[in-house]
């Protein structure tokens, strides 16, 4: 198994591209079943998540060629449509294919899934979403069962709570359903406004893009002629190498980025005492003379997003002063705050309310990464701490960052990867 050793407290320089991201990646790839076509996906970032889903993908009968951040998919020989448990037990974002499969095919199998344990993030709003298009489902064994004979049927679906990927499910479920299927409280994440906009562009009658109310005209089973697709830039990624800036006082230029995607993150750096220099595809931080304490409270976009909480738990424990983070979306989402008091944080726990006191310095350890955004804030943390750290458990970090060490150390790091 691999771990990272981080050699810490070294000034970074220099000019970091941010990868297309792995959440606008996996609803497209999924998406693809739709597709009568092989489509082709360009800036497809390569990391354990995409592989794990391309795999799925095969394991349908599909096929797919991935080379160079390119990948070209060909669903019209999937003949299969049991999605097992050894593929989707490793990430949730499998429950994707739910809506696709069974609005293509009448008929679907999918393992309940897995991926970080950060928490309940439960499919019944997929369930019962699809139920109300007509489906009849079984939860047996582990697995999702369902079936429409006749096909899926759209109607007016009211999400009680938002989610990313019950509105990226439905989307793909009500694209090939009879009529118009309106969606109402839908995800305006970035990730999902593009694949409606792809669907859209081709040929799919979709209005209210980027709103919380999306209208689908279904094709009633008429597969779609998808056209070539470029996944958009990452913004969690994009929002972590702006932390590693901050956190190390260093100047950081991020190209290939949307500033408009991660407005938010820019605006609570701001608020820290950061001077950023915005372009519309590229973002500059700046150092500061003083990192002033923040108050964070995570919410869907366009707020704050909670994939950028344990990063900025990190910066916070730099910060003069106390900073509070309040985690709304997910119950068990502070678990790399021991990890981080390890290292010589001074972080407290009162339900879902952290309390950062700052400034403390940082000292090498071996800490554990507990899920995917925890590993990148031990290694922004690993950044500053004196002597060197290890962190272990980093299968995590690479199902969703491409080539983390190597782009850091292309800037002034020294992070090794080794075996244990």
């Amino acid at each position: 198994m691999d771990f990272l050793k981080v050699h810490g407290d070294r000034k970074l320089n220099g000019d970091i591209s941010i990868s297309g991201a792995k959440n606008s990646a996996l609803p497209l790839i999924s998406s693809t079943i739709l597709a009568k076509n092989s489509v082709e996906i360009s800036n497809v970032p390569n990391v354990v998540d995409i592989k794990t889903f391309l795999k799925l993908i095969k394991m349908l009968n599909g096929s797919y060629e991935f080379e160079n951040n390119r990948a070209i998919i060909n669903t019209s020989t999937i003949n299969n449509t049991v999605a097992n448990y050894d593929i989707v037990k490793t990430m949730r974002a499998s429950i994707l294919v739910l809506g696709p499969l069974l609005s293509r095919f009448g008929q679907c199998e999918v393992s309940l899934p897995g991926g970080c344990a950060i928490g309940q993030r439960p499919v019944d709003l997929h369930i019962k979403a699809l139920l109300q298009m007509g489906a009849e489902i079984d939860i047996k064994g582990g697995y999702i069962k369902a079936i429409a004979p006749n096909g899926l049927t759209g109607t007016t679906i009211m999400f009680d709570k938002i989610t990313v990927t019950g509105t990226e499910n439905i989307i793909t479920a009500a694209t090939l359903a009879k009529g118009k299927t309106k969606i109402i409280n839908a995800a305006k994440e970035p990730e999902v406004v593009q694949l409606c906009l792809e669907l859209k562009n081709s040929g799919v009658e979709i209005e209210g893009i980027g709103t919380d109310e999306l209208t689908i005209i279904g094709r009633d089973r008429e597969l779609i002629e998808y056209k070539p697709i470029k996944v958009i830039p990452d913004r969690i990624e994009a929002g972590t190498y702006l932390c590693a800036g901050a956190i190390t006082n260093s100047k950081i230029t991020l190209k290939n980025v949307n500033s408009e995607h991660i407005s938010s993150i820019i605006s609570k750096l701001s608020q820290m005492n950061f001077k950023l220099d915005v372009l519309e595809n590229e973002v500059t931080i700046n150092p500061t003379n003083k990192i002033l304490p923040t108050e964070i409270v995570t919410t869907e976009y366009p707020g704050f997003p909670t994939d950028m909480q344990a990063q900025f738990m990190a910066l916070a424990t730099q910060a003069e002063g106390t900073s509070i983070i309040e985690e709304r979306l997910f119950e068990n989402r502070f678990m790399h705050s021991s990890e981080l008091n390890r290292l010589g944080a001074d972080i407290h726990l009162k339900g879902n309310i952290a309390t950062i006191y700052g400034k403390t310095e940082l000292y090498g350890a071996d800490v554990m990464a507990t899920d995917l955004r925890a590993s990148s804030a031990l290694v922004l943390a690993g950044l500053i701490a004196k002597g060197k750290t290890n962190i272990h458990r980093i299968y995590h970090l690479d199902r969703g960052y491409e080539n983390i060490e190597k782009k850091l150390n292309n800037i002034g790091a020294k992070i090794d990867r080794l075996r244990e």
